[in-house]
């Protein structure tokens, strides 16, 4: 680590020291109700934009083991189920893997990014207590304006702070050998919210172990709230590999094999973040101190040679936040500074299989052993103009720097480990000597919002995202490439929407065209350049009806083209032509929700949801037909102590595919679960 980062991080780790002792002794002294502000991004300027939020009481209807399960009421936002609790995540544009699929959605816990900007997991979500949030709360649509780097497409945000803690233990059996165990418990000074979940698996060899906890602590500390929380997430599970061949997920028994038993990931991450608020002042200070760290390992089954990656990260930084106002001017200014020290390593243990060429170019070993260590500093501001008793202008900007310095720990070029060449022209993977580099970026925001009365208003909107390089793109390299030249990615947005809230009928419509541009793909020398060009335009409507007292209607749902803007042939020579569609970015997605309040004591919730045809590779040249499912929810109060919760997913037990794709010139997918059933029973404590 240099010197400069070393000393930031003593700084920091001795600030945490001081809060901690601040935050000791809560049972001895008597603290008033709390309201916990500045972790929810539906309180901030951002409302003029498309904020979708699920609650808790849906969160604990759905009773989710994976995420994709409770994001499938927003619209815009498709989460697919791979392996276990592996996904991908599409937010208003297609679902993104490969080179450039990392880092493109932001993922919040209380306002703070589970990851160091650089260092993203793409199955990010698995490391956030979504199953015990009291909020989920979803941006669609660039926010780097406010959030900075990686909130290109859109931002995923878990509020964990409990707003009403209870007492209470809970049992939850399934099929597969599905079993969790989950305890809340609490009072206003701290709470604890935690699962240990076990599940076989649907298909051969899959089965996983996960643990997740929420530790939260709230104290007035002279003249400001403290709230801070520390979470630990644990996952252990044995992956599935896809199933090969033209809808093989038909297939009775295809469908549930398993074709890499030996594939596995363990991962690991905990964060601390302590929210310091002012609360004797007409212009608060927020202060938000954030530690984190992270670990992984997984054997990549879907190469050659199935090479093992070893990945960790330790970061920390601070927000602060200081709101202004003036007659019509509500305004913040702030600035953030984070302090990343993260490492990788790969390596295969046995020779490869197959062709010659393949045999040549991946031998066995050390493929990459590298550190980086990273610095990003931020200054921002975001405003309300009051311009008239009704009309509002929305403004945010923010101007970042993210700087990396990489030190290789291993031979540098595309050798062997004994340091001989390959055959073939070289070994595939190449290892860049120590460097660093710097990317600066601005992010921006402005929005009109004016209020017919108040149930009615319309919004319109102009919003840039963008993403830095991430850390695997610049030092990840292969065919022999030494220096990856990358630019940020960036995503211009205009966005119309029309919103209405009445206790009978409430919805948001959205209207939205975006160009991204800079897209990091590998080309078809096998080089990581940022030549990617899409563009897409969409309407997304969120609409609640109340049929009656006891009968909800919800129907959410988006119709979207995406296109390539772009033309050039890719890896594995794959030719990508302008105006073809993106792959694995359906036309058309959507659920229909009907909640049923049978009595105080029962809620039902039938969910129809559709997945639309889409195109599986970026040449247009293979097709999925697309799917549809129908689950079940429901929650019985049997008494005051007890409560029952029941859920039948796919109801009618089809033969779809989570996700499809092409590749290597064949199709492969991985097959939805067949129907399934749980049932759990809550005890309340108190």
């Amino acid at each position: 680590m240099s010197t400069s980062t070393s000393i930031a991080f003593r700084c920091l780790l001795g600030t945490y020291a001081l809060f901690l002792l601040n935050l000791s002794c809560f049972a001895e002294e008597e603290v008033e109700e709390i309201v916990v502000q500045g972790v929810s991004v539906s309180q901030s300027v951002l409302d003029s934009s498309s904020i979708s939020l699920v609650d808790e009481e849906t969160i604990e209807l759905v009773a989710a083991f994976h995420p994709s399960e409770i994001l499938a009421r927003v619209p815009g936002v498709w989460v697919t189920r791979n392996s276990g609790q592996e996904h991908l995540t599409a937010i208003r544009s297609g679902v993104l893997t490969g080179t450039g699929a990392c880092g493109a959605f932001l993922l919040l816990e209380n306002g703070i990014p589970v990851r160091p900007a650089g260092f993203c997991n793409v199955n990010g979500l698995f490391e956030i207590n979504t199953e015990q949030a009291s909020q989920l709360e979803v941006i669609r649509g660039p926010a780097s304006s406010r959030y900075g780097g990686n909130a290109l497409y859109g931002v995923i945000n878990a509020v964990t702070f409990a707003t009403n803690p209870s007492n209470q233990i809970g049992f939850r059996l399934g099929s597969d050998q599905f079993r969790q165990v989950r305890l809340e418990t609490g009072n206003e000074s701290v709470s604890f919210r935690g699962h240990a979940t076990n599940d076989g698996g649907y298909r051969d060899q899959t089965g996983l172990e996960q643990y997740k906890a929420n530790l939260e602590l709230s104290k007035q500390v002279s003249n400001w709230q403290v709230d801070s929380m520390f979470s630990v997430t644990r996952l252990d599970q044995e992956t599935g590999g896809y199933v090969r061949g033209f809808r093989a997920y038909r297939d009775a028994s295809t469908r549930f094999s398993n074709p890499n038993p030996e594939a596995y990931r363990n991962a690991s991450s905990m964060r601390f973040t302590s929210l310091w608020q002012q609360t004797e002042s007409e212009n608060p200070l927020t202060l938000t101190p954030y530690l984190r760290s992270s670990s992984m390992e997984f054997l990549q089954h879907f190469l050659p040679g199935q090479p093992l990656e070893e990945n960790s990260q330790t970061s920390a930084g601070i927000v602060a936040r200081k709101s202004l106002s003036s007659n019509d001017l509500m305004w913040n200014v702030g600035g953030q500074i984070e302090f990343m020290d993260g490492d990788l390593r790969q390596s295969q243990a046995s020779p490869t299989t197959g062709s010659a060429f393949l045999v040549a170019t991946r031998p066995p070993g050390t493929h990459y052993d590298y550190s980086v260590q990273a610095q990003t500093f931020a200054a921002f501001y975001d405003l309300i103009w009051q311009i008239q008793e009704n009309t509002q202008i929305h403004h945010l900007a923010r101007i970042e720097l993210l700087k990396y310095d990489y030190t290789n720990h291993h031979l540098v070029g595309n050798t062997k480990n004994d340091g001989t060449a390959c055959g073939f022209g070289g070994c595939l993977y190449s290892r860049p000597a120590d460097r660093t580099d710097s990317f600066s970026n601005i992010g921006f925001n402005i929005g009109i919002e004016h209020s017919f009365d108040e149930m009615h208003q319309v919004y319109g909107l102009i919003a840039n995202g963008f993403r830095p390089p991430q850390s695997t793109e610049l030092y990840r390299l292969q065919s022999g490439q030494q220096i990856a030249d990358l630019k940020s990615e960036n995503l211009w947005s205009i966005e119309v929407g029309f919103r209405r809230q009445a206790d009978r009928l409430a919805y948001q419509l959205s209207f939205f065209s975006t160009k991204a541009r800079n897209l990091v793909l590998r080309d078809s020398e096998g080089f990581n350049v940022s030549l990617g060009k899409t563009v897409g335009r969409g309407i997304e409507w969120d609409l609640q009806l109340s049929l009656s007292d006891s009968h909800l209607l919800s129907i959410v749902g988006t119709r979207v083209q995406h296109e390539y803007d772009f033309t050039r042939i890719i890896a594995r020579g794959e030719q990508i032509t302008a105006g073809n569609e993106l792959d694995s970015a359906p036309s058309t997605l959507g659920s229909v929700h009907w909640i049923w309040d049978v009595s105080d004591a029962v809620t039902s919730e039938l969910e129809f949801s559709y997945v639309g045809k889409h195109v599986l590779n970026a040449a247009n040249t293979a097709m999925y037909d697309g799917h549809y499912a129908l689950n079940w929810y429901g929650s019985w109060e049997t008494t005051k102590r007890f409560s029952v919760q029941y859920k039948v997913t796919n109801l009618l037990d089809r033969k779809y595919a989570d996700r499809g794709d092409f590749a290597f010139g064949g199709y492969r997918y991985f097959p939805a679960p067949p129907r399934q059933f749980m049932v759990g029973v809550q005890y309340h404590m108190n």
